[in-house]
This record gives C-alpha cells, structure tokens and sequence, in this order.
C-alpha cells in the first residue's frame, strides 16, 4: 500500500491533476463505497491532505463511513461538471485504516480551524480514515486527444492515448 507522500514521488503527474482539481471544486470530491449488500454507494466528500497522508474524515455516524468500516475499499473521483474534461480529472483506488491517534485528530482540527475557520477542535472523531493508495488514473485532454494516464504502487506512470 502507499501513502499519499509515497503516491506524490511515484505519480507526480496524476497527483497534480487530482490536487488541481481538488482545489478548483474547493476540496469536493465523490467517494465510491460498497454497501452492505455490494451494491455501490458514491457520497460527496471533502478528503485533506494532512501531515502527508491523504484523510478522509467528516460528519459522524454516516453510511459512507460505516461502509468503510466494513469494508475499507474505496475510490476517490475528482468532482467535474466539464462533459469534455478540459482541466482534467483524476480517481485514486485504495483502502483506509483508521487511525487512532488523537494527537493526530487534534492537529487536524487545528489545521481546519486556521484554514478554514471551522471548528472542530475538541471533538472526538468517529472515524479518521487515512488512505493507503493501490492505483489511481486521471485524464486529460492535449492536441484534440485524450490522454489516461494510469499509476500502480511500484510501476510508475504510463500513458495511453485515445
């Protein structure tokens, strides 16, 4: 498995793709989870980077989260309204763990709070997800052709054109 810093070194193209356009939709993305029965699930979620790892924490007590507490597979897609993806689009695939570490929590209430001035300081975390990457994909669109570029741990980045 590979942490986002890891993930950063190994696809530095997909991961500026995916952090582009993280930050043009102000940090929503769509979260594929699998229900109880295996049926998917994709709920909104607003994952951070934090301290190097990619977390996908919010809202207690919410079915996106009890799927991965039963099952921690996951996909991540990039929010795009653009049919014809001009400024790209990414997915990354993986599973969480949840991390237990409330020094850890803390700091990342904070880093919200002086980010964004909400507070969450104080609260107990039901769940801190943090990913752990096993591939990840994005397109991009360059001289009328589509461009997917495709990353597993280990292998680098490879390209295919359509």
């Amino acid at each position: 498995m590979t942490t986002w810093s890891e993930f950063v070194q190994e696809a530095p193209k997909i991961a500026t793709v995916f952090t582009r356009r993280h930050k043009a939709t102000g940090n929503l993305c769509m979260l594929a989870t699998l229900r109880a029965d295996g049926s998917p699930r994709i709920s909104p979620i607003e994952p951070r980077v934090f301290e190097g790892m990619l977390v996908l924490a919010g809202m207690p007590n919410t079915t996106k989260f009890h799927d991965l507490a039963r099952d921690p597979r996951f996909c991540l897609h990039t929010a795009t309204v653009d049919t014809m993806v001009g400024d790209g689009d990414a997915k990354l695939f993986g599973t969480v763990t949840d991390l237990l570490d409330r020094e850890v929590h803390a700091r990342f209430a904070q880093d919200l709070f002086d980010e964004s001035g909400f507070d969450i300081r104080g609260q107990e975390f039901d769940h801190f997800y943090v990913a752990e990457l096993t591939g990840a994909s994005c397109v991009e669109i360059a001289d009328d052709k589509l461009g997917i570029t495709i990353w597993k741990p280990g292998q680098g980045e490879r390209v295919v054109q359509k």
